[in-house]
């Protein structure tokens, strides 16, 4: 019998390191907070996006629904809006010699060289003219603006939503005399008040007649014209108030002008006030 050959079996063997189930959940969890974390960044990215993009078109609607002021105060800071020189350029007067030349007025009649015969040659003129209604003159933003009266029914019922209203309506016209404050040449404090800026399908004149206002500095003469009469002002201050500090409004603390507008323009979180002085 022949002998069986011995049989060899070979294995191979493949060393696993084994992996326990700690590093099992720790894999795991890393992938989630790896995916949690580009959620997190994709979320804050698309916020961003979104903030920027209202922030953009809110101010492209702002400026679109501000333009006639804030144009006008870039043509201004640009040097194209040069304050008048006083008051009688405001109100288209001048001098005889510059009325002359720009043909605006008759020559001059001829006149004897006889004084006595001169006073039957010359009538009796009356030279100052003023305006028939109330008017305000700031030289230094070249404004010459009707002040409008606005009755004081409402702010005396404390209806305040009538009075708003009133003056809103008001406002269309020119500035308005805040009712209840003195008039020129009374005691106490005459109160102004006009629009910086307002909505452009306002049917006003006058939205952007106090867009300039904050241009005005202490020592500028502002005049208003009441009952036919001049009355002179010099301002001596400016300041910025919330809208809650009425007591800008007082009739308390001398004769004074004291003019109010919407700050800054556009909107109306705060007021911007101008105080001046009679002269």
């Amino acid at each position: 019998m022949e002998k069986q050959e011995d049989k060899k079996i070979y294995a191979i063997h493949i060393d696993q390191k084994p992996t326990s189930d700690f590093e099992e959940t720790s894999k795991v969890e890393k992938s989630t907070l790896t995916e949690a974390t580009v959620t997190v960044s994709d979320r804050i990215w698309g916020m961003l996006r979104f903030v920027s993009s209202s922030a953009i078109i809110f101010i492209v609607i702002f400026f679109a629904m501000n333009w006639n002021a804030y144009s006008t105060i870039i043509m201004n800071k640009l040097g194209f809006l040069k304050p008048s020189a006083g008051e009688e350029e405001m109100l288209g007067t001048g001098t005889t010699d510059d009325l002359q030349s720009s043909g605006d007025v008759q020559d001059l009649m001829d006149l004897s060289k006889d004084p006595e015969i001169q006073k039957t040659q010359i009538p009796q003129l009356a030279l100052d003219v003023m305006p028939p209604d109330t008017r305000i003159v700031i030289p230094r933003i070249n404004k010459n603006v009707p002040v409008v009266t606005v009755s004081s029914e409402a702010l005396i019922n404390r209806d305040w939503a009538r009075l708003e209203q009133e003056i809103q309506e008001a406002l269309q016209g020119g500035v308005v005399h805040y009712p209840s404050t003195a008039f020129p040449g009374e005691e106490g404090n005459v109160v102004i008040t006009g629009h910086s800026s307002y909505f452009p399908w306002d049917p006003g004149r006058f939205k952007d007649v106090f867009a300039l206002l904050h241009d005005v500095q202490i020592g500028d003469k502002i005049y208003m014209y009441y009952n036919q009469k001049r009355y002179d002002f010099e301002v001596y201050e400016t300041k910025v108030v919330l809208p809650s500090q009425v007591d800008v409004l007082t009739q308390e603390g001398g004769n004074r002008l004291t003019l109010i507008t919407c700050t800054p323009v556009g909107t109306n979180l705060k007021r911007l006030v101008i105080f001046a002085k009679p002269i």
